[in-house]
């Protein structure tokens, strides 16, 4: 198991800029990489990512440096270890709504005696078992995992204080689109409940000394980090989308 150089950050309460990708490419990942994020999302839950693609895009970024996080299809501990087992160095857990919930996340992830995660030593994870014992694998995956949940439903938002005790979670993300759907205004987070919700949830994250994380666009980054945001990422079509229109300025500046 590497060393999780994202985490390391993160623990030294530096920000961890991270980039979200739903389409199953390798390439992508090595690009992320190369353009210096720490982070990437390989995210199986909304995207069409499937098993032996995630292991690519995993292969990818360990050889371009940069920091791989799955979202599983659910916070199934079944769709949780497989993409563990290809080598994920952590998961962000979708819909997890209470302190159980979060619980299961966890020991989905951690090995005996943190977690109940079944061991094999034949997975990419445990590098095939030619690295090393399995108890040296197990002790390595234990320290060096991370866990996120996410905090995206009404139930949640109630349940926050429980949820920030459970052991073992390394971040508290914040969800505002299945948020604001939860919360009957879908797809407007910016509507005053939502936003009132979000607010106080980042800020009970905060005072719990627990790290918060939130998606980020550019023009909004430097307010969420100034928030105490530390795990943060961006969506590659909002990248792409910004990049290209500030591209395209140039043929009316032509004119």
């Amino acid at each position: 198991m590497r060393s999780n150089k994202m985490k390391a950050k993160l623990a030294a309460g530096e920000p961890a800029l991270g980039l979200s990708v739903m389409i199953p490419s390798a390439q992508l990942v090595e690009m992320a990489g190369g353009l210096g994020f720490d982070w990437v999302l390989i995210d199986c839950e909304h995207g069409t990512i499937t098993l032996e693609t995630v292991e690519l895009m995993v292969m990818a970024a360990e050889a371009s440096d940069v920091t791989p996080i799955v979202r599983p299809r659910s916070n199934n501990a079944q769709d949780v270890v497989e993409v563990m087992d290809r080598g994920a160095a952590g998961v962000q857990v979708p819909h997890v709504t209470n302190a159980a919930a979060a619980r299961a996340a966890v020991e989905a992830v951690k090995f005996h005696p943190l977690g109940r995660r079944g061991l094999a030593a034949g997975t990419r994870a445990s590098g095939y078992g030619y690295r090393g014992s399995a108890g040296d694998f197990v002790a390595a995956a234990n320290r060096e995992t991370l866990v996120c949940v996410q905090i995206e439903d009404e139930a949640a938002v109630k349940n926050i204080d429980e949820i920030l005790r459970v052991e073992g979670v390394d971040v508290f993300f914040i969800g505002p689109s299945d948020l604001s759907q939860s919360m009957g205004y879908p797809g407007n987070p910016k509507a005053e409940p939502v936003a009132s919700a979000i607010d106080r949830t980042l800020k009970a994250i905060v005072a719990a000394e627990k790290l918060p994380g939130m998606p980020a666009t550019t023009e909004a980054l430097a307010s969420a980090l100034e928030k105490g945001v530390r795990y943060t990422y961006t969506h590659l079509p909002t990248l792409l989308g910004s990049a290209a229109r500030q591209h395209l300025k140039g043929r009316a500046s032509a004119k």
